[in-house]
């Protein structure tokens, strides 16, 4: 075989492959297709030289890592809000009617997987990238190429995320289970499970085994001039990846309804595992105009599919300690399987939940469970009852550490900061990645630490040394580095980071970055006068931070010590150009464009992704490409980085 020829015979797999992964139209048998990488890979193994960049035989895997590294979206990847009923679908359009009119909208299925970034750079797939928090992932490059149905290559040259959901096909998924069994392995409990840690394998031949399948559900960093979602989402297909088995343009509430109906009567016959309907308004220029929430995009939803009811019956009620020690009864009942998954527990919530449903242990319940919401009780079947139940009363003393609880009416509280439970996952959280972002402090290796005495809180994490670590299960050379770097890289991080990952009850990112703005370090000596000055601080959350503070402040200012967190300076915004102004960035710049986003956004501005005619500034640095020709043709003011710093420091 000579080199052209060679080229040609990979052509023909490529074209092969694709027909049979991602059309589901197979153009060749599998004897034929078989016999054909038998011989391009004989050919490859006697001229690795000469090896095709796009070859399919190189997507079997065979790479093996210590772990996977951190890696950053060029933009967010952002959750979805979550509709139950036609009544939410009328109040979301009613929502978005406000911002634009006539609005056309595209509805196509929710797969049911573990979300993929995929970053292509002239025509070649760069990075893959797992969602993580939405703005760090799991660089999982090399697993990625193993995936059949997602291109090495595009004919598309420019700087690109294209977004989707791997899934593993229901067929797949049971042969996946079968060869479990004979091999005496724990069976994936559904397909998303076995999808989320296929993508997770650190030897990626494991991977490619699993016959992972991609689904393009949207797009981040683009350069792409189309008007439209579905113009641009067609063009992504053009590419070389899969359809969607429905996707259907609608106007009206009545239009969406029936393709929600069509998609759940059909969701059997799909082959992959759906939990809803994505719902997005077609227009980028409103999708632009309508912007984002703190977690969702305000142009965009998900309609879950009703939630599959069930029969069973309470065992018991058992107590849960959570990480800022609020007491959380948890319902065992008998195992019972709903919507993909065996089901033993249940959330109550709390204890003004269980009065309002009038639960006692013994009863039959019914419970429901939809997508990814927890399962949950929500009617006792009183008529049912044969005089064998058992009152379920509130607890008064912690059932890990024997202390008195707090009381303060719907929540029940540990105050004992030396509880075992607390510490834990007070440690855990502190260390998340939309906390601190501790890179090898997982669940496991906390707990471990706590029981070996290694750390007693999370100032203890700030003082473990090397021969702390060294013989303890699984810590090697590099593994204890690693470890002890990824916590002193916490220090001098922003102090709303610090403030949030302290898991005070209420007190979340947003609002965490809204007080530590207002205040910076004398958030220790606030008082509720102090927060109750504050737009979006309710007098539950003022009484939750200023309770925290006062049980815990030697601990506070100690790792405040510790970390020297920086602080933000406020800067009154109605100061400067950018208010209330719609800017784009692009081209590469002195600094990352998350920084300058920040720097803007701090400023009031929103920054959005595409140049449109409702934009007022593109601030732009070297290799600025089709958004600057655009914005000079729509007449948008254009500034260079250094312009723009002027511009809000004068």
């Amino acid at each position: 075989m000579t080199k052209q020829q060679y080229n040609k015979q990979i052509e023909i797999l490529i074209a092969w492959a694709k027909a049979y992964y991602v059309d589901n139209n197979p153009i060749a048998t599998d004897e034929e297709y078989d016999k054909l990488n038998r011989e391009i890979l004989s050919f490859e193994q006697k001229n690795p030289t000469l090896m095709h960049p796009n070859t399919p035989t190189q997507r079997v895997g065979g790479i093996v890592l210590d772990g996977f590294s951190k890696a950053s979206h060029l933009s967010r990847m952002w959750s979805q809000e979550d509709i139950f009923n036609t009544k939410e679908l009328e109040n979301w359009i009613k929502r978005a009617s406000k911002v634009t009119e006539n609005m056309e909208f595209i509805c196509e299925p929710k797969f049911d997987g573990a979300s993929l970034n995929l970053i292509y750079e002239n025509g070649k797939l760069r990075q893959g990238i797992s969602r993580g928090d939405g703005s760090v992932g799991e660089d999982i490059t090399n697993n990625v190429k193993t995936i059949q149905s997602i291109p090495l290559s595009i004919d598309y040259d420019e700087l690109i995320e294209i977004r989707g959901e791997v899934v593993i096909k229901k067929c797949d998924f049971d042969v996946i289970n079968k060869q479990r069994v004979v091999e005496n392995e724990a069976l994936f409990a559904n397909p998303r499970n076995a999808a989320a840690g296929s993508l997770r394998q650190l030897d990626n031949s494991i991977t490619a085994k699993r016959k992972l399948f991609f689904n393009v559900w949207g797009i981040g960093e683009n350069s792409l001039e189309f008007k439209t979602s579905s113009e641009a989402i067609k063009f992504i297909h053009s590419l070389g990846f899969a359809k969607p088995p429905i996707q259907t343009k609608c106007k009206t509430v009545e239009e969406i309804e029936k393709v929600y109906h069509e998609i759940i009567a059909k969701r059997d016959e799909i082959q992959m595992g759906l939990d809803g309907m994505v719902i997005k308004i077609d227009s980028l220029e409103s999708q632009i105009d309508l912007g984002y929430t703190v977690k969702y995009p305000k142009w965009s939803c998900a309609y879950k599919f009703p939630a599959v009811e069930k029969v069973t019956k309470i065992k018991d009620i058992i107590l849960q300690v959570g990480r800022t020690g609020v007491i959380t009864p948890v319902a065992l009942v008998e195992p019972i399987f709903i919507d993909g998954s065996t089901v033993e527990k249940a959330s109550l919530h709390n204890f003004d939940e269980i009065a309002r449903l009038d639960l006692k242990i013994n009863d039959k319940v019914i419970i429901i469970k939809s997508g990814d919401i927890i399962p949950k009780i929500t009617k006792v079947l009183i008529d049912r009852r044969d005089g064998n139940e058992i009152d379920v009363n509130r607890p008064t003393l912690c059932p890990d550490c024997k202390a008195e609880l707090f009381d303060e009416g719907i929540l029940i509280k540990c105050q004992n900061m030396d509880c075992p439970s607390r510490v834990v996952n007070s440690i855990i959280y502190f260390a998340s990645k939309n906390c601190m972002n501790i890179d090898g402090l997982g669940i496991k290796i906390v707990e471990l630490l706590v029981k070996e005495e290694k750390i007693k809180d999370v100032l203890d994490l700030y003082s473990l040394k090397y021969e702390d670590l060294e013989g303890l299960e699984s810590f090697k050379e590099k593994k204890i580095n690693n470890l002890l770097n990824a916590i002193q890289d916490t220090k001098n991080s922003e102090l709303h980071r610090v403030i949030n990952a302290l898991g005070i009850e209420h007190i979340g990112e947003v609002a965490s970055k809204q007080v530590c703005l207002e205040f910076g370090l004398n958030i220790l000596d606030i008082t509720f006068e102090d927060l109750n000055l504050l737009d979006g601080i309710g007098e539950q959350m003022a009484n939750s931070l200023l309770e925290f503070i006062r049980v815990n402040k030697p601990l506070v200012e100690e790792l405040f010590t510790i970390i020297k967190p920086t602080i933000e300076e406020k800067i009154e915004i109605n100061e400067n150009p950018f208010k209330n102004k719609t800017v784009v960035l692009t081209g590469t710049m002195s600094v990352s464009r998350g920084i300058v986003k920040k720097e803007l956004e701090i400023l009031g501005a929103k920054v959005s992704s595409s140049v449109s005619k409702k934009t007022d500034f593109l601030v732009y640095g070297d290799e600025a490409g089709s958004k600057y020709n655009k914005a000079l043709a729509l007449g948008v003011t254009t500034l260079t980085e250094d312009e723009c710093r002027k511009l809000y420091l004068l």
